[in-house]
């Protein structure tokens, strides 16, 4: 699956912390759903393996770490281009 998102702050009104992305509402299905999975995949055409977790109102978020931010060149407040996949049972 591939989407563009903007990178931003779980708690925005701190402006620092854990950094995510929302997974567009049409992949959320296609991946497992709503429930934390490990995923891999490229952000800015790096690789990368993190998690996704329900992040409450129908949405999913995808964790997204300084070393995977430093990697791909990007930082938080940046859109990127993600590809993700499941890792494990339904996934490869």
């Amino acid at each position: 699956m591939k989407f563009r998102a903007t990178i931003r702050y779980w708690r925005p009104e701190r402006n620092s912390g854990l950094a995510i992305v929302d997974v567009p509402g049409e992949h959320i299905a296609p991946l497992g759903g709503l429930k934390q999975m490990r995923v891999r995949g490229k952000i800015n055409g790096v690789n990368y393996e993190s998690s996704v977790w329900p992040a409450g109102s129908g949405r999913l978020a995808l964790n997204v770490t300084k070393a995977m931010m430093a990697a791909a060149g990007t930082g938080v407040g940046d859109t990127a281009k993600f590809e993700v996949e499941r890792i494990g049972p339904g996934g490869t």
